[in-house]
Protein backbone atom coordinates (compact mmCIF):
# COMPACT_ATOMS: atom_id res chain seq x y z
CA UNK A 1 0.00 0.00 0.00
CA UNK A 2 1.76 3.23 -1.21
CA UNK A 3 2.09 5.68 2.00
CA UNK A 4 -0.13 8.28 0.73
CA UNK A 5 -3.30 5.92 1.30
CA UNK A 6 -1.59 5.07 4.70
CA UNK A 7 -2.03 8.51 5.66
CA UNK A 8 -5.32 8.65 4.73
CA UNK A 9 -6.29 5.30 6.20
CA UNK A 10 -4.92 6.41 9.79
CA UNK A 11 -7.59 5.83 12.53
CA UNK A 12 -10.84 5.07 10.33
CA UNK A 13 -12.78 2.28 11.33
CA UNK A 14 -12.30 2.33 15.17
CA UNK A 15 -15.51 2.57 16.05
CA UNK A 16 -18.00 -0.68 14.73
CA UNK A 17 -20.25 0.26 16.98
CA UNK A 18 -21.58 3.16 15.12
CA UNK A 19 -19.55 3.27 11.81
CA UNK A 20 -17.89 6.66 13.13
CA UNK A 21 -15.86 7.50 10.07
CA UNK A 22 -12.92 9.03 12.03
CA UNK A 23 -11.29 7.76 15.46
CA UNK A 24 -14.12 8.89 18.11
CA UNK A 25 -12.31 11.41 21.51
CA UNK A 26 -12.70 9.25 24.75
CA UNK A 27 -12.37 11.30 26.81
CA UNK A 28 -12.37 8.96 29.70
CA UNK A 29 -9.71 8.19 32.68
CA UNK A 30 -11.15 5.05 33.74
CA UNK A 31 -13.22 2.42 32.03
CA UNK A 32 -15.69 -0.36 33.44
CA UNK A 33 -13.94 -3.64 33.99
CA UNK A 34 -16.57 -6.70 32.32
CA UNK A 35 -16.11 -9.04 35.33
CA UNK A 36 -13.49 -9.96 37.92
CA UNK A 37 -10.46 -10.86 36.18
CA UNK A 38 -11.38 -9.30 32.82
CA UNK A 39 -10.71 -5.96 30.54
CA UNK A 40 -11.90 -4.68 27.75
CA UNK A 41 -7.92 -3.85 27.23
CA UNK A 42 -8.70 -0.86 28.37
CA UNK A 43 -8.77 -0.36 32.61
CA UNK A 44 -7.11 3.33 32.88
CA UNK A 45 -5.99 6.20 30.21
CA UNK A 46 -2.34 6.79 31.68
CA UNK A 47 -1.81 2.91 30.67
CA UNK A 48 -3.93 2.66 27.23
CA UNK A 49 -6.91 4.76 25.55
CA UNK A 50 -8.44 4.06 22.51
CA UNK A 51 -7.91 7.12 21.01
CA UNK A 52 -4.38 7.15 21.62
CA UNK A 53 -4.05 3.09 20.47
CA UNK A 54 -5.44 4.50 17.28
CA UNK A 55 -2.30 7.64 17.01
CA UNK A 56 0.06 4.39 18.21
CA UNK A 57 -0.91 2.02 15.51
CA UNK A 58 -0.97 4.44 12.95
CA UNK A 59 2.61 5.79 13.42
CA UNK A 60 3.87 2.55 13.86
CA UNK A 61 2.66 1.13 10.13
CA UNK A 62 4.01 4.39 9.06
CA UNK A 63 6.87 4.04 10.41
CA UNK A 64 7.43 0.10 9.37
CA UNK A 65 7.90 -0.70 13.10
CA UNK A 66 5.94 -3.33 15.95
CA UNK A 67 5.13 -0.87 18.06
CA UNK A 68 4.19 2.54 18.84
CA UNK A 69 3.92 5.18 21.35
CA UNK A 70 2.40 8.40 22.02
CA UNK A 71 4.02 10.96 24.38
CA UNK A 72 2.82 14.53 25.92
CA UNK A 73 5.59 16.10 23.90
CA UNK A 74 8.95 15.16 21.85
CA UNK A 75 10.98 15.94 24.50
CA UNK A 76 8.60 13.53 26.78
CA UNK A 77 9.27 10.72 24.19
CA UNK A 78 13.21 11.43 24.27
CA UNK A 79 13.47 11.33 28.18
CA UNK A 80 11.60 8.47 28.08
CA UNK A 81 13.96 6.49 26.13
CA UNK A 82 16.60 7.96 27.73
CA UNK A 83 15.61 5.65 30.81
CA UNK A 84 16.82 2.21 28.71
CA UNK A 85 19.98 3.51 30.12
CA UNK A 86 21.48 3.48 33.42
CA UNK A 87 24.69 4.57 35.52
CA UNK A 88 27.58 3.73 33.47
CA UNK A 89 26.57 3.68 30.12
CA UNK A 90 27.50 5.82 27.16
CA UNK A 91 26.51 7.13 24.14
CA UNK A 92 27.14 8.48 21.09
CA UNK A 93 25.38 11.66 19.92
CA UNK A 94 25.15 13.87 16.83
CA UNK A 95 26.70 17.07 17.72
CA UNK A 96 24.95 19.58 15.89
CA UNK A 97 21.01 18.47 17.49
CA UNK A 98 18.00 20.39 18.74
CA UNK A 99 19.25 22.38 22.00
CA UNK A 100 16.70 20.84 24.46
CA UNK A 101 18.22 17.10 23.31
CA UNK A 102 21.10 18.84 24.27
CA UNK A 103 20.04 19.79 27.98
CA UNK A 104 18.41 16.83 29.21
CA UNK A 105 21.76 14.90 28.43
CA UNK A 106 24.15 17.37 29.56
CA UNK A 107 21.71 18.68 32.70
CA UNK A 108 19.64 15.62 33.69
CA UNK A 109 20.80 12.38 32.36
CA UNK A 110 24.73 13.02 33.23
CA UNK A 111 22.86 13.26 36.75
CA UNK A 112 22.71 9.52 36.59
CA UNK A 113 26.15 8.33 35.48
CA UNK A 114 25.45 7.70 31.93
CA UNK A 115 28.04 9.87 29.77
CA UNK A 116 28.13 11.14 26.30
CA UNK A 117 30.29 11.65 23.51
CA UNK A 118 29.16 13.77 20.51
CA UNK A 119 30.59 14.22 17.19
CA UNK A 120 29.83 14.93 13.91
CA UNK A 121 27.29 11.55 12.80
CA UNK A 122 27.64 12.64 9.09
CA UNK A 123 31.57 11.56 9.32
CA UNK A 124 30.76 7.77 9.78
CA UNK A 125 34.72 7.28 11.07
CA UNK A 126 34.09 9.87 13.75
CA UNK A 127 31.13 7.58 14.92
CA UNK A 128 33.24 4.56 15.01
CA UNK A 129 36.19 6.68 16.77
CA UNK A 130 33.96 7.19 19.70
CA UNK A 131 32.35 3.95 20.28
CA UNK A 132 33.68 2.76 23.95
CA UNK A 133 33.62 -0.60 25.60
CA UNK A 134 30.38 1.00 27.34
CA UNK A 135 28.38 2.72 24.65
CA UNK A 136 25.09 1.41 24.37
CA UNK A 137 23.48 3.37 21.48
CA UNK A 138 24.02 5.68 18.59
CA UNK A 139 21.56 8.75 18.99
CA UNK A 140 21.34 10.36 15.56
CA UNK A 141 19.64 13.54 14.12
CA UNK A 142 19.52 13.27 10.17
CA UNK A 143 18.99 15.84 8.51
CA UNK A 144 20.06 17.89 12.06
CA UNK A 145 18.64 20.54 13.64
CA UNK A 146 19.39 23.38 12.23
CA UNK A 147 22.65 22.94 9.98
CA UNK A 148 20.93 20.08 8.43
CA UNK A 149 24.38 17.47 8.71
CA UNK A 150 23.02 14.54 6.64
CA UNK A 151 23.90 11.08 8.65
CA UNK A 152 24.50 8.24 6.20
CA UNK A 153 22.21 5.43 8.78
CA UNK A 154 22.99 2.18 6.59
CA UNK A 155 26.90 3.34 7.34
CA UNK A 156 25.66 3.88 10.95
CA UNK A 157 23.44 1.14 12.03
CA UNK A 158 26.52 -0.68 10.54
CA UNK A 159 28.34 0.39 13.06
CA UNK A 160 26.07 -0.02 15.49
CA UNK A 161 25.20 -3.52 14.65
CA UNK A 162 29.12 -4.44 14.92
CA UNK A 163 29.29 -3.35 18.25
CA UNK A 164 25.93 -5.02 19.33
CA UNK A 165 24.52 -1.10 20.20
CA UNK A 166 20.42 0.26 19.66
CA UNK A 167 20.74 2.89 17.02
CA UNK A 168 17.90 5.75 17.65
CA UNK A 169 16.86 8.32 14.89
CA UNK A 170 15.11 11.35 15.49
CA UNK A 171 12.92 11.58 12.23
CA UNK A 172 11.09 14.70 12.80
CA UNK A 173 12.35 17.17 10.25
CA UNK A 174 11.21 14.19 7.70
CA UNK A 175 8.86 12.48 9.09
CA UNK A 176 7.70 8.80 7.88
CA UNK A 177 6.55 10.20 4.28
CA UNK A 178 10.18 11.08 3.71
CA UNK A 179 12.05 8.76 5.75
CA UNK A 180 12.15 5.53 7.54
CA UNK A 181 15.35 4.75 9.25
CA UNK A 182 13.27 1.32 10.99
CA UNK A 183 13.06 0.16 7.19
CA UNK A 184 17.38 0.73 7.20
CA UNK A 185 18.01 -1.10 10.02
CA UNK A 186 17.27 1.63 12.92
CA UNK A 187 15.87 0.15 16.15
CA UNK A 188 13.94 3.04 17.49
CA UNK A 189 12.56 6.03 15.74
CA UNK A 190 11.11 9.34 18.15
CA UNK A 191 9.31 12.30 16.85
CA UNK A 192 8.28 15.57 18.22
CA UNK A 193 4.91 15.10 16.41
CA UNK A 194 4.15 18.96 17.17
CA UNK A 195 6.07 19.46 13.85
CA UNK A 196 5.46 18.09 10.63
CA UNK A 197 3.12 15.20 12.07
CA UNK A 198 0.69 17.63 13.92
CA UNK A 199 1.17 20.15 10.97
CA UNK A 200 -1.03 23.24 12.26
CA UNK A 201 0.91 24.23 15.30
CA UNK A 202 -1.88 23.78 17.67
CA UNK A 203 -0.98 20.44 19.25
CA UNK A 204 2.63 19.38 21.56
CA UNK A 205 3.14 15.67 21.51
CA UNK A 206 6.01 12.93 20.72
CA UNK A 207 5.84 9.85 19.21
CA UNK A 208 8.41 6.94 19.55
CA UNK A 209 8.18 3.64 17.09
CA UNK A 210 10.10 0.40 17.81
CA UNK A 211 10.94 -1.65 14.94
CA UNK A 212 10.73 -4.94 17.58
CA UNK A 213 8.25 -5.47 19.58
CA UNK A 214 10.09 -6.71 22.93
CA UNK A 215 11.97 -2.94 22.93
CA UNK A 216 8.63 -1.18 22.30
CA UNK A 217 7.05 -2.69 25.33
CA UNK A 218 10.22 -2.11 27.09
CA UNK A 219 9.52 1.97 26.53
CA UNK A 220 5.83 1.42 27.11
CA UNK A 221 6.56 0.14 30.78
CA UNK A 222 8.97 3.55 31.12
CA UNK A 223 5.95 5.53 29.65
CA UNK A 224 3.35 4.05 31.97
CA UNK A 225 5.14 4.67 34.72
CA UNK A 226 5.96 7.92 34.64
CA UNK A 227 2.98 9.04 32.99
CA UNK A 228 4.66 10.60 29.93
CA UNK A 229 1.04 10.04 27.64
CA UNK A 230 -0.42 11.72 25.29
CA UNK A 231 -3.94 13.01 25.99
CA UNK A 232 -6.68 12.00 23.47
CA UNK A 233 -7.92 15.47 22.05
CA UNK A 234 -4.42 15.57 21.14
CA UNK A 235 -4.20 12.13 19.89
CA UNK A 236 -7.08 13.44 17.56
CA UNK A 237 -5.44 16.18 16.25
CA UNK A 238 -2.16 14.26 15.16
CA UNK A 239 -4.41 11.40 13.56
CA UNK A 240 -6.24 14.38 11.25
CA UNK A 241 -2.70 15.95 10.30
CA UNK A 242 -1.19 12.78 9.51
CA UNK A 243 -4.29 12.44 6.73
CA UNK A 244 -2.80 15.56 5.28
CA UNK A 245 1.13 14.99 5.76
CA UNK A 246 1.64 14.08 2.25
CA UNK A 247 0.32 16.87 0.75
CA UNK A 248 1.49 19.00 3.24
CA UNK A 249 5.38 17.74 2.74
CA UNK A 250 5.37 17.59 -0.97
CA UNK A 251 4.55 21.98 -1.14
CA UNK A 252 7.31 22.48 2.10
CA UNK A 253 9.66 20.51 -0.45
CA UNK A 254 8.91 22.56 -3.54
CA UNK A 255 8.50 26.00 -1.66
CA UNK A 256 11.97 25.24 0.08
CA UNK A 257 14.17 24.20 -2.68
CA UNK A 258 12.82 27.14 -4.63
CA UNK A 259 13.86 29.71 -1.52
CA UNK A 260 17.39 27.78 -0.92
CA UNK A 261 18.04 28.42 -5.00
CA UNK A 262 16.84 32.00 -4.19
CA UNK A 263 18.95 33.00 -1.21
CA UNK A 264 22.24 31.13 -2.96
CA UNK A 265 21.72 34.36 -5.01
CA UNK A 266 21.52 36.70 -2.29
CA UNK A 267 24.72 39.17 -1.98
CA UNK A 268 23.78 39.70 2.21
CA UNK A 269 23.49 35.63 2.29
CA UNK A 270 26.96 33.67 3.42
CA UNK A 271 26.02 29.74 3.36
CA UNK A 272 22.63 28.21 2.23
CA UNK A 273 22.35 24.75 4.57
CA UNK A 274 19.21 22.71 2.19
CA UNK A 275 19.86 19.05 1.60
CA UNK A 276 17.79 19.59 -1.88
CA UNK A 277 20.77 21.88 -3.29
CA UNK A 278 23.12 19.88 -5.22
CA UNK A 279 25.82 21.30 -3.38
CA UNK A 280 24.71 20.21 -0.06
CA UNK A 281 27.48 17.30 1.07
CA UNK A 282 24.76 15.22 1.79
CA UNK A 283 22.83 15.17 -1.09
CA UNK A 284 23.73 12.10 -2.63
CA UNK A 285 22.91 10.15 0.57
CA UNK A 286 19.51 11.73 1.24
CA UNK A 287 18.48 10.33 -2.58
CA UNK A 288 19.63 7.00 -1.45
CA UNK A 289 18.15 7.00 2.07
CA UNK A 290 15.46 9.31 1.89
CA UNK A 291 12.52 9.92 -0.46
CA UNK A 292 12.68 14.07 -0.62
CA UNK A 293 14.72 16.57 1.04
CA UNK A 294 12.00 18.37 3.52
CA UNK A 295 10.93 22.18 3.99
CA UNK A 296 13.96 22.85 6.75
CA UNK A 297 16.35 25.72 5.12
CA UNK A 298 18.94 27.51 7.76
CA UNK A 299 21.53 30.09 6.13
CA UNK A 300 23.74 32.31 7.74
CA UNK A 301 23.71 36.14 7.20
CA UNK A 302 26.64 38.08 6.27
CA UNK A 303 26.61 40.67 8.88
CA UNK A 304 25.17 40.22 12.23
CA UNK A 305 23.06 43.40 12.24
CA UNK A 306 20.25 42.00 9.73
CA UNK A 307 19.41 39.25 11.56
CA UNK A 308 17.29 41.79 14.09
CA UNK A 309 16.53 43.66 11.29
CA UNK A 310 14.90 40.60 9.56
CA UNK A 311 13.15 39.16 12.34
CA UNK A 312 11.56 42.51 13.30
CA UNK A 313 10.52 43.50 9.48
CA UNK A 314 9.17 40.17 7.98
CA UNK A 315 5.40 40.46 7.21
CA UNK A 316 4.31 36.93 5.76
CA UNK A 317 6.88 34.84 7.25
CA UNK A 318 6.70 34.85 11.35
CA UNK A 319 9.02 35.22 14.27
CA UNK A 320 8.25 32.52 16.07
CA UNK A 321 9.89 29.06 17.58
CA UNK A 322 8.50 25.29 16.31
CA UNK A 323 8.89 24.12 12.90
CA UNK A 324 6.96 22.03 10.41
CA UNK A 325 3.75 23.87 10.49
CA UNK A 326 1.70 25.43 7.26
CA UNK A 327 2.99 29.02 8.17
CA UNK A 328 6.64 29.81 7.81
CA UNK A 329 8.43 30.17 11.12
CA UNK A 330 11.99 31.78 11.14
CA UNK A 331 14.34 31.35 14.62
CA UNK A 332 17.13 32.34 15.71
CA UNK A 333 19.14 29.14 16.97
CA UNK A 334 21.68 30.74 18.83
CA UNK A 335 19.36 32.69 21.23
CA UNK A 336 16.44 30.58 21.07
CA UNK A 337 16.38 26.73 20.23
CA UNK A 338 19.88 26.00 20.78
CA UNK A 339 20.47 28.58 23.92
CA UNK A 340 21.09 26.07 26.21
CA UNK A 341 24.41 25.03 24.40
CA UNK A 342 27.46 26.69 25.75
CA UNK A 343 28.35 29.90 23.73
CA UNK A 344 31.70 28.53 22.66
CA UNK A 345 30.47 24.94 21.76
CA UNK A 346 27.54 26.69 19.43
CA UNK A 347 30.48 28.56 17.89
CA UNK A 348 32.30 25.48 17.64
CA UNK A 349 29.86 23.61 15.45
CA UNK A 350 28.71 26.58 13.56
CA UNK A 351 25.43 27.26 15.73
CA UNK A 352 26.77 31.37 15.18
CA UNK A 353 24.92 34.67 16.01
CA UNK A 354 25.08 34.88 11.93
CA UNK A 355 22.76 31.67 11.66
CA UNK A 356 19.13 31.72 10.99
CA UNK A 357 16.51 28.73 10.55
CA UNK A 358 13.62 28.79 7.99
CA UNK A 359 10.80 26.51 8.60
CA UNK A 360 9.53 26.85 4.96
CA UNK A 361 5.06 26.69 5.24
CA UNK A 362 2.32 26.12 2.35
CA UNK A 363 2.05 29.55 1.46
CA UNK A 364 2.49 30.77 -2.35
CA UNK A 365 6.60 30.67 -2.55
CA UNK A 366 6.17 33.89 -4.53
CA UNK A 367 5.11 35.90 -1.59
CA UNK A 368 7.37 34.22 0.82
CA UNK A 369 10.50 35.07 -1.75
CA UNK A 370 9.26 38.84 -1.57
CA UNK A 371 9.27 39.47 2.05
CA UNK A 372 12.34 38.16 2.74
CA UNK A 373 13.73 40.32 -0.64
CA UNK A 374 11.73 43.28 0.38
CA UNK A 375 13.57 43.30 3.75
CA UNK A 376 17.21 42.52 2.51
CA UNK A 377 16.24 45.60 0.40
CA UNK A 378 15.70 47.59 3.02
CA UNK A 379 18.68 46.65 5.19
CA UNK A 380 20.71 47.44 2.50
CA UNK A 381 19.17 50.98 2.09
CA UNK A 382 19.54 51.59 6.12
CA UNK A 383 22.79 50.40 5.64
CA UNK A 384 23.90 53.03 2.61
CA UNK A 385 22.16 55.71 4.40
CA UNK A 386 23.98 55.23 8.15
Amino acid sequence: MHIHTKLVQAGIRKDPSTGSLTTPIYQASTFQHPRLGESTGYDYSRTANPTRTALEEAIAVLEEGEVGLAFSSGMAAITSLLYLFKNGDHLVVSEDLYGGTYRVLSDIVSEHGITVTYVNTAHAEEIEGAVQPNTKALFIETPTNPLTHVTDLEKAIDIAKKYDLWTIVDNTFMSPYFQRPLALGADLVVHSASKYIGGHNDVIGGLVVARSKELGENVRFYQNAVGAILGPQDCWLLIRGLKTLGLRMERHQENALKIAQWLTECEQVETVYYPGLADHPGHDIMKRQATGFGGMISFTVKEEELVPFLLEHLKVITFAESLGGVESLITFPARQTHADIPEEIRNSIGVTNSLLRLSVGIEHVDDLIEDLKEVFHEFAKTAVNH
